[in-house]
Order: structure tokens, then sequence, then C-alpha cells
């Protein structure tokens, strides 16, 4: 099976803060920061590179506002 490293991409103006992003990635990549967009909402950040691209932060996203980059990684 390959193995993939990812990059996740919030884009922070959008994002409403429900958390649901940060309850789904098992790599606890996400959590919601404490600073707040133009909108008066705390957004997701990312706060390490473990992501593995299993994509569950940008399928639950309700105002899919998460980009998610892979690379496959050489085994």
């Amino acid at each position: 099976m390959a193995k993939f490293k990812g990059a996740i991409v919030i884009d922070i103006e959008k994002c409403k803060g429900c958390g649901l992003c940060v309850e789904v990635c098992p790599q606890k990549v996400i959590e919601l920061g404490n600073n707040v967009n133009t909108k008066g909402y705390f957004y997701a950040d990312v706060i390490k590179e473990d992501c593995t691209a299993c994509e569950n932060c940008v399928m639950v996203c309700p105002d899919t506002v998460i980009t998610l980059y892979k690379a496959k990684l050489e085994v």
C-alpha cells in the first residue's frame, strides 16, 4: 500500500471554526487557534506537519475551506 505525505491549506477567512476537522484528524494536525478572522470566528489552523493525507478533514468541512496536497512517499 502506498504511503502519502499531506499538506493542508485552510482558507482562514472562510473558516467558521466549527471544529469538525479537528475532531476527525487522526494525526491531530489541526486545532482551533486563538486568533479570529475578519468575521470574528476562531479559525482552524495547522499546528504540525504530520499529515498523512487521509482526507478526513476535507470530507467533513461543511464550507469546503480546506485544500489538501498529496505527495507519494518512496518506500
